[in-house]
């Protein structure tokens, strides 16, 4: 089994605001003379956010899937300073530390569901990915998938693991079915998921599920105050994500039902 591994940059140059984006991510480039996509932590979700990118990237890499490298991005007290939008320079000043930076696919063009056909595994495997992973943002309006060099790439897992926006009522969360998959966009062809599930949970140990959570940072994990210590917040991404899988068959039986409806 091996070992995941991150490396951490800095920003060197602001090039852009990615406007498409609902957080305003941004392209950049860092020290090591790379482009990467950053996900600020002054965003509207907070480190919430990049919790979520990092453990749906890691999860989608080790499944098997193409994801662009994730990397930390450290963001110094200088930035923002001379940008002109008063908005991106509050994103920039609230942003400071430690961020998210994806490894930016040059010329990469958005996944189109009617121009690209997707075979039945890779489509049940998306769906059982982002089913256990409660992402709710691989729809039909934004897949969130990239076609470069004529292979499937994923990008922003930003919007999964959506129970710790609520965090008290995480045990329930992790026994829940996923109701929104009934809007994924690769679901009319997912015609395996038994099989992925099978597959996948052997791929997801509970010893790997450990070493992704340890690798989120004590800074992201502020929200706990006095009460619950970013070990303990780590643990609870543990449990909920360990929990989820030993109960695979609440979201795998949601996704039967919803291609039946859809069928």
């Amino acid at each position: 089994m091996s070992k995941i591994e991150l490396r951490t940059v800095n920003v060197t140059r602001y090039i852009t605001p990615l406007r498409e984006g609902g957080s305003l991510p941004a392209l950049a480039e860092a020290d090591d003379d790379y482009k990467y996509v950053v996900k600020f932590r002054g965003a509207g979700h907070g480190t919430k956010m990049l919790v979520s990118e990092l453990i749906g990237g890691m999860v989608a890499k080790e499944l098997g899937f193409r994801v662009p490298e994730l990397v930390f991005i450290n963001l110094d007290e200088a930035f923002g300073r001379t940008e002109g939008d008063e908005e991106i320079q509050d994103l920039l000043k609230g942003s400071q530390g430690l961020n998210m930076g994806l490894h930016f696919l040059s010329g990469a063009l958005t996944f189109d569901p009617v121009a690209t056909q997707i075979d039945g595994l890779t489509a049940s495997q998306l769906v059982w990915m982002d089913s256990f992973i409660t992402n709710v943002d691989r729809t039909v309006r934004n897949t969130n998938m990239l076609m470069w060099k004529k292979e499937l790439w994923l990008i922003d897992h930003g919007a999964s693991l959506y129970f710790h926006h609520s965090w008290s009522n995480w045990q329930k969360q992790a026994l829940s079915p996923f109701v929104y998959i009934k809007d994924h966009v690769l679901l009319r062809d997912a015609d395996c998921v038994d099989e992925v599930d099978e597959e996948f949970k052997k791929i997801l140990t509970p010893d790997k599920i450990r070493e992704m959570v340890d690798w989120l940072p004590d800074d992201w994990l502020n929200w706990g105050g006095d009460e619950e210590s970013p070990a303990e917040i780590r643990d609870v991404y543990y449990q909920f994500l360990t929990e989820r899988l030993k109960h695979s068959y609440n979201f795998t039986n949601e996704i039967h039902h919803a291609r039946e409806a859809l069928l």
